[in-house]
């Protein structure tokens, strides 16, 4: 009890080396925590683990944060990519027996293997997107908290509709995706009460030709704005020349004139704060799915691009207005993870 009220201490008065060295009475309980004998003149090492190709937006974002933390925090950084889950423990394992003092990723599929491995090296600190909660005493979560923009989304697509009819093209029906695909159409029927919905899920995080089908079936049933959840939507809403929602990351430029704009994950705030607990040597054990909402920058909607002269005036203050709301915590995007269903 003592240790943990010490630990509380560090949180309460800040991560400086001083006010680490006044309180010894630490001891072996602090030696023990991920990244505790971490030496200031070396470079923290961190590891990543991608369940799919390092294309796939979900895991490209937390790539692109780590590639910008080893510019701007000076961390060593190395990656895998396409990882089975037969393979999950053994890529663990041999980071944090390589010295990696901090390993993330996409413990999805591997749920189970990488919070039994990560208890074997409890001096390394493990980050995981999942779908469950962390574990003691270094197993850290978070996920791609970012409905609020999805929502912001879904009020551009219910105001430009001119059909009326609305689509998303998903991954499949987890509550990690619902969640984002309720807020798209929560938004748009924010400003259309009347607008129609048509979904599809395509059973994989990563199969564009399928994405894309799915798409085109949708669009060819009256959808004229459609949300890119996965890859491969765009590509049919360019060739079909409809309006399109991107997801994850600012992709303007796989259709310039079709692209609107999309809620963007920066993985950033999350990872950097995950750095800088390491560093001290008091990595715990906690959910980090805050770090991804929009007060804390950890999300937010692309730029317009081209949109931003053609996109009509009021729905863009429309849209500035819900935005301040949300952040100023004047309203909050709901929360609904159940799986949606077509109109």
């Amino acid at each position: 009890m003592e240790n943990r009220k010490n630990r509380d201490q560090i949180k309460r008065e800040g991560l400086s080396r001083r006010n680490v060295l006044e309180l010894g009475a630490l001891g072996l309980a602090a030696a023990m925590l991920p990244g505790a004998a971490f030496a200031k003149d070396k470079k923290l090492k961190v590891a990543a683990i991608f369940a799919t190709p390092i294309e796939e937006p979900w895991d490209n974002q937390i790539h692109v944060a780590l590639q910008k933390a080893e510019k701007e925090l000076g961390i060593e950084y190395k990656w895998s990519e396409k990882v089975q889950t037969a393979d999950f423990s053994r890529v663990m394992r041999e980071y944090a027996q390589g010295g990696y003092q901090l390993v993330l990723g996409d413990a999805f599929a591997a749920e189970r293997e990488s919070r039994r491995t990560a208890k074997q090296f409890p001096k390394t600190a493990f980050l995981f997107g999942s779908g469950a909660g962390p574990a003691e005493p270094n197993f850290g979560v978070f996920d791609n908290w970012i409905h609020e923009p999805a929502y912001l989304s879904g009020m551009i697509a219910g105001k430009m509709s001119k059909s009326g009819t609305i689509g998303a093209v998903a991954a499949m029906g987890i509550p990690e995706v619902n969640r984002l695909v309720n807020a798209f159409f929560a938004g748009a029927k924010e400003v259309n009460p009347n607008i129609k919905k048509k979904v599809a899920f395509i059973g994989s995080f990563f199969d564009p030709p399928k994405a894309k089908e799915a798409a085109v079936a949708q669009i060819d049933a009256g959808v004229d704005v459609i949300y890119a959840e996965r890859f491969g939507v765009i590509e049919a809403a360019v060739d079909k020349k409809i309006l399109a929602i991107s997801n994850m990351s600012d992709q303007s430029s796989l259709g310039p004139d079709t692209v609107i704009t999309g809620p963007v994950w920066d993985m950033y705030p999350t990872v950097e704060q995950a750095i800088k607990l390491v560093k001290a040597g008091v990595f715990t054990a906690q959910d980090y799915g805050d770090f991804s909402r929009m007060a804390k920058g950890g999300s937010q909607l692309a730029p317009y691009h081209k949109f931003d002269k053609t996109l009509p005036a009021d729905v863009k203050e429309l849209v500035e207005k819900k935005k301040a709301e949300i952040l100023e915590g004047n309203f909050r995007v709901d929360v609904d993870e159940n799986t949606p269903v077509s109109d």
